[in-house]
């Protein structure tokens, strides 16, 4: 006896590799090694934003957290995003699983940046200030000084044991 059901398409195998691909990637909100360089000394960007998340106690920094909050502050806006890439790889589409991973990690990377600007950050020190204007800079606004760093703060889609 036949069941009536007729196979017109499998696509098990491309789901399969599909899932395979989303569950193998991390979405990663940062200063990846090639934004890490600036003009203006040995130091990095990384470094900077390591600092200025946790502070440094020996340098009389306070901590300023911005990358997890600042992930956080846009979580719903990615979130639709990382449910596509489920969806898109439940439907054996692997490259737009990736697509809206990618898409996931230019929000989050935005909030991230829009966070530093509109946050009231532990004010800078007087000394902070004052070294500031002795380098032509006006600005008094904490994590923002050149631009730089913020401009550095990227997304990076990567295989999971990818060693940077």
């Amino acid at each position: 006896m036949k069941s009536g059901l007729t196979v017109r398409v499998d696509k098990a195998q491309s789901v399969l590799d599909a899932l395979k691909t989303l569950v193998n990637k991390d979405v990663l909100v940062g200063i990846p090694e090639s934004k890490d360089s600036r003009d203006d000394g040995e130091f990095g960007n990384a470094g900077i934003g390591y600092i200025n998340e946790n502070g440094s106690p020996q340098q009389n920094i306070p901590a300023r957290p911005h990358l997890k909050p600042g992930v956080r502050s846009v979580e719903q806006e990615y979130l639709p995003h990382l449910k596509a890439a489920a969806q898109k790889a439940l439907e054996g589409n692997a490259e737009g699983a990736i697509t809206s991973l990618d898409r996931a990690g230019t929000i989050a990377a935005n909030g991230v940046k829009r966070y530093i600007t509109i946050t009231g950050f532990i004010p800078l020190s007087d000394v902070t200030l004052v070294q500031r204007r002795k380098r032509g800079r006006t600005g008094n606004k904490p994590l923002i000084d050149t631009g730089e760093y913020r401009l550095s703060i990227t997304h990076i889609v990567r295989d999971k044991d990818a060693d940077s």
